[in-house]
């Protein structure tokens, strides 16, 4: 059977995520302890008690959610239940880079703080917004983006999540323009999300170019008896592949999760696990195709009811 592994982004995050099966499991509290050993975080506490507020500072919350996730997967693994392919939505394709050994498990967690601090902190002055649009193509997405772009307003596609949900990101005016645009030519709903940086924009690109750095400081290997789905495209990672440089671009560059299901689908994927807090990987799939045999493992009963099936 032919498994995939699905790590989670920004915005799974929520105080408490992992607590219960960090309490049961040793394999999971050796990664909590082990990862804010390499990034000097108290990580449990951050996990398990917040305060909500720190939680959802970008340069705490992507480490949250990765170590959260590699927690899980770690009691997974001890199960000898693995993936033949791995992908996971921006901050996400870490753990599947750490899953296939592309990167160790000390270097995944000292990249993946570097890039929640450069991400959250290297941010123009200018005021940001993003904005999920629901049951609209994304080309007339871009078509729209494109207009008031036009008016010398910056407005882009972030993240092409599948076919019926876009997320797009800009100046506050230019979101608060699309989004009534959006809803008269056709989007069944347009939500404001809950985040101020234009990630996965070209307004990043400080960020982007400080982070290059502490990619120099990493070797790489891409692993033959994983696939990695990047982000930045929707192909799978090789050999000769510049990951420094893909990793880097990654920062100012639209996600293509929808072009990552495409490609499970094409490679006949039987079982999707989205590994670590919230369910929205798994929703993108069935958005794509209902039939497909999801779970979710965010919690000591997922897990523990996923575990049972493989008994």
């Amino acid at each position: 059977m032919k498994r995939a592994f699905l790590f989670p982004g920004q915005g799974a995050q929520v105080v408490g995520m992992g607590k219960d099966i960090y309490e049961k499991y040793d394999e999971a509290k050796r990664i909590y302890e082990e990862a804010s050993n390499i990034s000097g975080i108290d990580i449990k506490k951050l996990c398990f008690e917040g305060p909500e507020e720190e939680l959802n500072k970008t340069e705490n919350t992507q480490i949250a959610i990765l170590t959260t996730s590699l927690a899980i997967l770690e009691v997974l693994k001890s199960k000898g239940i693995e993936a033949d392919i791995a992908t996971g939505l921006s901050l996400g394709e870490y753990g599947a880079l750490i899953y296939s050994g592309m990167i160790s498990f000390k270097d995944g967690i000292k990249l993946i703080q570097k890039r929640g601090y450069y991400m959250g902190n290297l941010l123009p002055n200018e005021t940001y917004a993003m904005a999920a649009v629901i049951g609209l193509d994304s080309e007339k997405i871009e078509e729209v983006c494109k207009e008031i772009s036009k008016e010398d307003k910056f407005i882009v596609i972030a993240n092409y999540n599948c076919s019926v949900q876009t997320v797009i990101s800009g100046e506050e005016e230019a979101i608060e323009e699309a989004m009534e645009k959006l809803k008269e030519v056709g989007a069944k709903r347009v939500l404001r999300l809950n985040t101020s940086g234009p990630f996965h924009t070209i307004k990043l690109e400080k960020a982007k170019e400080t982070y290059e750095k502490e990619l120099e400081t990493v070797n790489f290997q891409v692993s033959d008896k994983v696939k990695v789905i990047k982000n930045i495209d929707g192909t799978y990672y090789h050999v000769n592949d510049n990951i420094k440089e893909i990793l880097a671009n990654h920062i100012i560059s639209p996600v293509r999760f929808d072009k990552a299901i495409k490609l499970m689908e094409e490679e006949q994927v039987e079982e999707y696990v989205e590994i670590g807090p919230g369910r929205t990987l798994t929703g993108f799939v069935k958005k794509e195709n209902k039939e497909a045999n999801t779970y979710n493992i965010n919690s000591l009963e997922t897990l523990e009811k996923y575990l049972e099936m493989y008994k």
